[in-house]
């Protein structure tokens, strides 16, 4: 997938459609009828094909990556793959508003890694932000979480798969800064999809026989999730610190949740849309107050016009 973005077109646009596009994932899951395994397996193989096209153009740099690069591809791809395998699986389990608000403590793991791995700073009014959204992020998932039966295995799950995705990011932050996110993204890909598929062969899932609308949501979910989600922001990764990258999580529970009210009839209250507006607020805070301090010694340009 080749972007360009005009001058006219900011970050924080592209970081709306990326929060937007993710948070159609839980939705299109829940429509599938397949072992998650399978969703998640045919979702980033169809996202490889898509990418396809513009394979050629990268081919100089694919051949010159060298042996530590190739290793922390198999890492961040296997975080990957790991990811949608445990997070995917939650949603079989526990509703959309449980399963996602979990997701928010991705941030936190990523800002703490950050820190670690990067000498990130963050200031009060980050810390604010994120505070904020946090609490609203609970709020909406708080009539949802029981503690037994098949809820808390379900958060269980979204748990780990969220610990999985914080090191996919931060593996992530720093490959990019050698590689372009062209490359990053369709190795990432088609290692997760390819760790999954052997995962399907020793648990004896069939890889053939599913209905044609099965196959249009392995489809949609490549193409807006996938291409416009995790493939939008791992390119913003290289402008922006993976801890702004990751506060787009705190987004999805917002827009899920409302999604799966319109789409799979789950209860949403007034409450909750009101927690929806902190959670909005203070990743707008968070975004506008350490947007200056990236993670690592790239730049941030005041409109992005480079291609992915």
């Amino acid at each position: 997938m080749n972007i360009k973005t005009k001058s006219f077109v900011s970050w924080e646009f592209l970081y709306i459609i990326g929060i937007i596009a993710i948070s159609f994932s839980s939705i299109f899951i829940r429509w599938s009828t397949a072992e998650v395994s399978v969703v998640g397996m045919y979702r980033l193989y169809m996202t490889n094909l898509l990418m396809l096209a513009a394979a050629w153009k990268y081919r100089k740099e694919i051949l010159s990556l060298k042996p530590k690069q190739w290793l922390g591809l198999l890492l961040s791809g296997a975080m990957l793959g790991l990811h949608f395998l445990l997070w995917m699986s939650s949603l079989r389990l526990t509703t959309v508003a449980s399963s996602t608000v979990i997701l928010t403590l991705e941030p936190i793991l990523v800002v703490f890694g950050s820190f670690f791995l990067f000498g990130a700073k963050i200031n009060r009014f980050m810390m604010a932000g994120m505070g904020l959204a946090l609490i609203g992020s609970i709020a909406i998932g708080s009539g949802d979480f029981k503690l037994s039966g098949t809820a808390l295995q379900g958060d269980i799950l979204s748990l780990l798969g969220t610990v999985a995705v914080a090191a996919h990011m931060l593996m992530g932050k720093r490959l990019l800064g050698g590689m372009s996110a062209f490359v990053y993204n369709f190795w990432v890909f088609f290692i997760a999809a390819t760790m999954l598929a052997g995962y399907n062969l020793l648990r004896g899932y069939p890889f053939t026989g599913y209905v044609p609308e099965e196959w249009g949501i392995y489809l949609l979910l490549a193409l807006i999730p996938t291409l416009f989600g995790h493939y939008l922001f791992n390119w913003l990764m290289k402008f922006i610190s993976a801890s702004a990258v990751s506060m787009a999580v705190l987004g999805e529970p917002v827009v899920a949740s409302l999604l799966a009210w319109l789409l799979l009839k789950e209860s949403l209250t007034g409450l909750q849309l009101l927690a929806g507006a902190a959670i909005l607020a203070g990743v707008w805070i968070f975004i506008r107050y350490g947007k200056e301090a990236p993670d690592t010694a790239g730049t941030e340009p005041p409109s992005l016009k480079e291609s992915a």
